[in-house]
């Protein structure tokens, strides 16, 4: 009997032991797989060629889809169980899914995506949120949160995403991966959930530039050729503004590697505001309709806050009766059942935006030209983090994703190392059916950039403070000359890079401001200004120049204050006299 209580010790030994092993072995599991598959499958390509023909193009490549995505004889989920639960399996495998395999890749699973692919952040709390490789403590990006995440841990080559209002561009971005959006309409969305149909466009992430182009002339059936330079690398100063980060890295990468590889006469400045201001008439037609000409809001929040209200109509379109007939339990159901005040005049003055967006950008970079503007305005948040819900994080996140989901030009992101131990990148846009240019790009370019990245953080960008201060007013010198000879936005770019340099100094913000004035940017003019006085509260060009901006604004108001103010530090300034005075008489 002695021995029963040892036996039963060493029973329970044995059971604990082996609880253990099994605990540690699923976090294995879990670790390996970074949580971004909910099926595992296997798509083989078809036998190789006989030579001489060539092999296929992506042969001994793989590749995981996104869970909208149709293969034959599995349930396409949606990121629901609802969804997944009230549908059947699919009958034939989606077009874009069976030209990859043809082409030589083999498909591995499904992977995890946001709530009915709805958001950007890349949480789910059905099948829980995919582990950040590149972040673990941060969210990875949504919709194609599981896509991005299979690249970025090395367990798939590539894979697939459907991008509608940013969801494989920014999860690229969160991850440290390249990640491609093409033209709208390029790709067949044959056997594919739609999301908002004149938004969705199928996108693909890879960490290899080679790879991204060998999927992308798949994809796209694109002819082989030779490739072209860029002749113009174009810096989206306004969009660079909406940053919450330090962007010196961000723009000095891009500077530095277009100068060493193309020369510095192919860069150069505009801002989104400059560009769209009179080649878009619809938009100032929607502002105007909706706020009276009143509103203090750029063209470029303007975009932001159409894409979100066409996202969420187009969404409720598609997908009304399965959500009032099912009633599932969704994380964005209050604004998805919040009643939405939108006409069908104001879906076609949206369609008009879209076309003549679309039109300018085009006009603007030809065959031959790139955008340059952020990803993202954040570093990726923690995982859980209110910042993903406040009103300034989706106002920033969605201004910049407008202007490639609204125009349909194609866009690439492209990772450029890490600020504050989080990822960060940048973004390059072509024109609509630029494609083949701009994957040629990115493979052209993405060792320069690289390179760049890694000297720029040995040298942490300022060794010797004095340096970059000398350099920032010779950069400024170079700006007030090209003011004196009427070349505004090349005097908004020295600004702007005096301003990288030093950000602190008033009076590189009151010089870009003359120039902002000059291309009628009132509203980056009124910032800039701002941004003077608040490091010179006497400096008076630049009460005198928000005063014109606001007056241009129609802030009255506020612009008879400036000129006033002006006069207390100045009392024998004419011009703000006058202002004040002429203002006064007709406003108050």
């Amino acid at each position: 009997m002695a021995s029963n209580p040892a036996n039963l010790w060493v029973l329970l030994g044995l059971g604990l032991a082996g609880i253990l092993l099994m605990t540690r072995k699923l976090k294995k599991t879990i670790r390996e797989d970074f949580g971004a598959f909910v099926e595992k499958l296997q798509l083989l390509p078809p036998p190789q060629p006989a030579p001489p023909k060539a092999p296929h193009p992506l042969t001994g490549l793989t590749f995981a889809v996104s869970d909208v995505f149709d293969i034959e004889g599995y349930v396409t989920g949606f990121g629901h169980p609802d969804w997944a639960r009230t549908h059947e399996a699919a009958s034939q495998t989606s077009s874009v899914v069976s030209a990859l395999v043809e082409g030589g890749a083999t498909c591995i699973g499904k992977t995890v995506v946001d709530e009915l692919a709805y958001s950007i952040n890349g949480e789910n709390k059905h099948y829980g949120t995919p582990t950040n490789p590149a972040a673990p403590a941060y969210v990875p990006g949504g919709s194609s949160s599981g896509a991005a995440v299979a690249v970025a841990a090395d367990l798939v080559d590539f894979s697939l995403g459907v991008d509608t209002v940013g969801g494989v561009r920014v999860p690229a971005g969160f991850c440290g991966i390249i990640g491609f959006r093409p033209s709208y309409g390029t790709i067949p969305h044959l056997g594919i959930l739609p999301v908002s149909a004149s938004l969705d466009s199928v996108g693909w992430f890879a960490k290899d530039p080679n790879v991204m182009r060998l999927v992308g002339h798949v994809l796209l059936q694109l002819p082989f050729g030779v490739q072209r330079n860029p002749r113009q690398i174009i810096i989206v100063d306004d969009c660079f503004q909406l940053l919450k980060f330090p962007v010196d890295r961000v723009i000095q990468v891009v500077i530095k590697s277009t100068e060493k590889l193309f020369g510095r006469q192919v860069l150069k400045h505009e801002t989104l505001e400059g560009i769209l201001v009179s080649k878009v008439p619809s938009l100032k037609q929607f502002h105007d309709k909706k706020t009276n000409g009143e509103l203090r809001t750029s063209s470029i929040t303007l975009l932001g806050n159409i894409l979100q209200t066409l996202h969420r109509y187009e969404f409720r379109y598609n997908h009304k009766e399965w959500i009032n007939v099912e009633k599932p339990n969704l994380d964005n159901s209050v604004e998805l059942n919040e009643i939405l005040e939108i006409t069908e005049a104001e879906i076609g003055i949206f369609k008009s935006i879209r076309n003549e967006m679309r039109a300018a950008i085009d006009s603007l970079l030809k065959d031959d030209g790139i955008l340059a503007i952020p990803t993202t305005a954040c570093l990726p948040p923690k995982l859980g983090a209110k910042e993903m819900l406040s009103e300034d994080y989706q106002i920033h996140s969605f201004s910049l994703l407008s202007i490639a989901s609204l125009s349909g030009c194609c866009q690439v992101t492209i990772p450029l190392g890490h600020i504050d131990k989080c990822p960060v990148s940048v973004s390059f846009i072509a024109r609509h059916g630029g494609d083949r240019f701009l994957l040629d790009t990115v493979q052209n370019m993405y060792a320069s950039l690289q390179e760049q990245v890694d000297m720029l953080a040995k040298s942490k960008l300022s060794p010797n403070s004095d340096s970059q201060e000398r350099t920032a007013e010779m950069a400024k010198e170079k700006g007030n000359q090209a003011f004196k000879d009427k070349q505004w936005q090349k005097a908004i770019g020295y600004y702007t890079e005096a301003i990288k340099l030093n950000g602190k100094n008033a009076t590189y913000y009151s010089n870009r401001a003359a120039a902002y004035l000059e291309l009628g940017s009132f509203l980056q003019a009124e910032a800039d200004c701002t941004e003077a006085i608040k490091f010179d509260k006497k400096n008076v060009k630049a009460y005198l120049r928000r005063g014109t901006a606001r007056e241009m604004l129609g802030y009255y108001k506020e612009a008879i204050e400036d000129f006033k103010y002006a006069l207390v530090l100045e009392p024998t300034n004419k011009r703000a006299a006058l202002c004040a005075e002429r203002l006064r008489k007709v406003f108050l």
